[in-house]
């Protein structure tokens, strides 16, 4: 019997929805390109459906999953190259590995940007990361100055890593079926990251996009004003580029360090 087959029924509350399209799966393993030594760590396995393709190129794979119904079904193939770890991605160590990682998933669409933001803080022990999220979330990771798809995820997550869209899935790849597409989304971690301190980056890009409408000068007031920065302030946040908010977090830093 295929694990695809194996009884479960999908949890609301874990995001569930199960990949089933060989091709799909087959065009994720080739953008991943795993080779047998890589430190694969897969989020959110499900049933298995890209953990035992992918841990044939493997010498070993290590998963995270929270829900023990999918371990059971996970384990019960007794494959002796893969190490399941019952615990919630969003809280787990990911300096538990000794050896740069490469982290994959197909992500629940409830928790895919606090996880994100999580990762971030392991930035230093990951080579890359390939991952299936909900195709306006990819959309916003990618989004350039300008666009309205810009703002806070864009920003943070461009200042330590390269990204690309690399392919839509459609609803009818999943079991049960979504509502929305997905997208296949790769993050390469930049050799020189834009900033170091990813506490005050996180700081004053949520209070410039706080009020899109609004400009920066009004949304950063709290903190900085006009005769602190050459960035023109009577714009918004949409239209700043990375560099542009490295300079503002900058001046920001220098604020609270006099």
């Amino acid at each position: 019997m295929c694990i695809r087959d194996r009884a479960h029924t999908p949890r609301k509350r874990f995001g569930q929805n199960f990949l089933i399209d060989d091709q799909v799966i087959n065009q994720i393993i080739s953008t991943i390109a795993p080779k047998n030594d890589d430190n694969i760590i897969e989020i959110g396995p499900g049933k298995g459906a890209l953990t035992f393709p992918i841990a044939e190129y493997l010498d070993h794979l290590n998963v995270i999953e929270i829900d023990r119904d999918l371990i059971s079904i996970l384990s019960a193939q007794n494959n002796q190259k893969i190490t399941i770890f019952n615990a919630d991605a969003l809280s787990f160590d990911f300096n538990h590995f000794s050896k740069k990682i490469r982290i994959i998933g197909n992500l629940p669409y409830n928790i895919s940007s606090p996880l994100l933001f999580h990762l971030l803080n392991y930035r230093e022990n990951i080579i890359d990361m390939t991952f299936m999220l909900q195709k306006e979330v990819v959309e916003r990771i990618v989004a350039a100055p300008g666009t309205k798809t810009y703002g806070r995820l864009s920003v943070v997550i461009q200042a330590f890593f390269d990204t690309e869209l690399m392919f839509i899935v459609p609803k009818e790849s999943f079991d049960p079926q979504p509502k929305i597409e997905s997208a296949i989304l790769y993050l390469k971690t930049k050799s020189i990251p834009l900033v170091q301190n990813l506490k005050s980056l996180e700081e004053i890009v949520k209070l410039a996009f706080s009020q899109r409408r609004k400009t920066l000068k009004n949304c950063l007031k709290s903190v900085l004003d006009q005769s602190q920065t050459h960035i023109d302030l009577s714009q918004r946040a949409e239209m700043l580029s990375l560099e542009s908010f490295v300079t503002l977090m900058n001046d920001y830093e220098k604020q609270y360090r006099n």
